[in-house]
């Protein structure tokens, strides 16, 4: 099933050489009580505060490692699911470029646990990470 919106209406009909203001589609649909589906409001996920401490860069930008297990860096980011944002968050190994540890949570705050999960490893700390 197609949904068509006033826009994908009026682009069709120019293209069967049927001239029509793009405002009487709109008028002609709103009068026959027709709506094209409409988008979810988009997450602002990000609001940065340009005032804010942020992390040291502990390597200087120089993600590099000689040996396996010599620089390990973390990051997360949020994915959108039918039941709502998932933040996913993982452990690179800078040498092997590949994921050494990774959690996904609905919660934003084990996700920054995760992300702390860096230092300790480390450290050799023992820690609970999927594989």
């Amino acid at each position: 099933m197609r949904v068509y919106g006033a826009d994908k209406v009026w682009k069709q009909m120019n293209r069967e050489c049927i001239a029509v203001a793009r405002c009487t589609v709109e008028r002609l649909m709103k009068q026959l009580g027709l709506r094209g589906a409409m988008r979810g409001k988009r997450a602002r996920t990000t609001v940065a505060d340009a005032a804010a401490a942020r992390p040291l860069d502990r390597v200087d930008r120089q993600f590099r490692a000689d040996r396996p297990s010599e620089l390990w860096v973390s990051d997360f980011t949020y994915v959108s699911t039918w039941q709502g944002w998932l933040y996913v968050a993982f452990v690179i190994d800078v040498f092997a470029r590949r994921i050494v540890g990774w959690r996904v949570s609905s919660s934003m705050t084990q996700i920054s646990f995760c992300m702390h999960l860096n230092r300790h490893f480390m450290r050799g700390a023992q820690a609970a990470m999927e594989r």
